[in-house]
């Protein structure tokens, strides 16, 4: 049975909440104090096993592909001052057996567009999904929680969270049922319900693990409105045949899609940074924070 060693970054959405931040640079590229969110999900993408990252990007995201790249001038420099340690920093960013394929979607039409763009590249094999704007901090990392989850029951796994019920017309719900602990059985998948519509709280956050037949429903789905293909459509159409699963991530979900979470997650980052962690710490208590 094959494992899971490949993952899908779909970064070609504008980011228009963060703008004016976000209109030469990606959402992707903004940084947690000193470390962009791509790098966080590629870095919970290594920690479970996975080799090769696959970045469906569009216009404006030549910085993500920048970032993860050699940096020939810049390691010169830093070589040249005697920086070692920030030298050994960018050149080890990821492990030299990682993989780094860029695909361009050409149009923003929609979530399972980005995911379906990525089928030459994945072909047969089971892959995962990360959006980075879902900051995800657990230990054992999120995505590594649930590959041990697909290498267990050998089908897709959804990665959930609780919502408050007036927020479920925010994500895609699930209806399912308990099979063990932090699994269940979906049994249906619904976009955006609203909250007098949803059949649960149980939202579904930015990771999957998928099979590759997800693939022939993401072609053969409705497009909804402005032509868009959801994701969660194609989910819905290969239950009609294949066992989904939710998984209850252990963990804390930061949406960093988000101004509000986006701040909290700097905050936290913050008060962890190596560097800078406790003089930070001390200035928050010092405003009473």
């Amino acid at each position: 049975m094959k494992k899971v060693r490949k993952a899908v970054f779909p970064v070609a959405g504008m980011g228009t909440r963060f703008l004016p931040a976000t209109k030469a640079s990606p959402k992707e590229m903004l940084p947690i104090v000193d470390k962009p969110l791509i790098q966080f999900a590629v870095e919970e993408a290594v920690a479970a096993g996975i080799t090769d990252m696959v970045f469906v990007t569009g216009r404006s995201k030549r910085s993500i592909e920048d970032h993860f790249d050699k940096a020939y001038e810049l390691e010169s420099e830093l070589h040249a001052r005697g920086k070692d340690e920030l030298l050994d920093f960018v050149r080890n960013m990821i492990p030299k057996n990682i993989n780094c394929i860029y695909i361009r979607q050409a149009e923003a039409l929609g979530l399972g567009h980005a995911v379906l763009c990525a089928k030459p590249v994945i072909g047969d094999e089971p892959f995962a999904v990360l959006l980075a704007d879902d900051l995800l901090d657990g230990q054992p990392p999120v995505m590594k929680q649930m590959t041990d989850t697909y290498d267990y029951y050998r089908c897709s796994v959804l990665g959930v969270q609780d919502v408050p019920r007036a927020d479920t017309r925010s994500y895609g719900i699930v209806d399912a049922r308990k099979v063990a602990d932090r699994v269940e059985q979906v049994g249906a998948i619904v976009e955006k319900p609203k909250p007098d519509d949803a059949p649960s709280t149980l939202a579904v956050v930015g990771r999957y693990i998928l099979t590759p037949r997800i693939f022939h429903h993401l072609e053969n789905v409705k497009p909804g409105a402005g032509g868009e293909i959801q994701l969660t459509d194609g989910i819905a159409s290969l239950l009609s045949e294949e066992q989904v699963l939710a998984y209850r991530y252990a963990g804390t979900r930061y949406d960093c899609g988000s101004k509000l979470g986006y701040l909290q997650a700097t905050v936290v980052f913050g008060q962890r940074h190596p560097e800078v962690g406790p003089a930070f710490d001390a200035y928050l208590k010092s405003l009473g924070a």
